[in-house]
């Protein structure tokens, strides 16, 4: 279940990530920079590289699903995004919620970054919608979680637009990009929350 595969819907596709991605990478994050002050986004082709190279090992050890993020208006890569943290839980034998030990039982949303000019056009919505219905209803996870830097008011603005209940901040996690120590704000959503979150998120594309 967690070898790669291609997500695509309304405005977006998400497509496995490979260094066939980095060239286009470079281009999507240079539109603008302004709006990455907590956020890695690779300003050249070597730190493409390295995003791409760190991000598929992590795949190869089973902790993490990236993508590459394409407008299907434009067809252009306008980012990247992932699956990460990925939790196997040891349930009791015989227990009602184990749904099969190939399926996860929680996973985060993470890494994700989009080019300037396509931010706030319905790009990183419609691609939440495909990876949270990937989540809740072909994982059936029990808990998607999201995290940000807690300075990025940006970045948690657009989580609670999501309708992701905000968990609380832990504080002092680690050192930031801009090489402060980091306070992360986590935000989940629990399968039982999916049915209704999922209307509102389709509502919103439609409008």
């Amino acid at each position: 279940m967690l070898n790669p595969f291609t997500l695509a819907g309304l405005f977006v596709r998400l497509e496995p990530l490979t260094l066939d991605h980095a060239d286009a990478l470079v281009r999507a994050g240079n539109v603008s920079r302004e709006t990455y002050q907590y956020t890695i986004v690779p300003g050249n082709y070597e730190s493409a590289v390295a995003f791409v190279k760190t991000a598929l090992a992590e795949a190869a050890a089973n902790q993490s699903v990236p993508f590459a993020t394409i407008d299907c208006r434009s067809g252009e890569v306008v980012g990247s995004t992932r699956f990460c943290y990925i939790e196997f839980w040891d349930w009791p034998k015989g227990s009602p919620y184990q749904r099969g030990t190939d399926l996860p039982d929680a996973v985060e949303i993470g890494y994700t970054w989009l080019s300037a000019d396509v931010q706030r056009t319905g790009i990183n919505t419609a691609a939440k919608l495909l990876m949270l219905t990937h989540a809740f209803e072909s994982w059936k996870v029990h808990r998607v979680r999201l995290k940000t830097d807690a300075r990025n008011q940006r970045s948690r603005r657009a989580i609670e637009r999501l309708g992701m209940r905000f968990d609380g901040v832990l504080r002092r996690t680690r050192i930031a990009y801009d090489e402060e120590i980091r306070d992360d704000a986590f935000y989940s959503m629990l399968d039982s929350e999916w049915p209704a979150a999922k209307e509102a998120l389709i509502a919103k594309l439609q409008g």
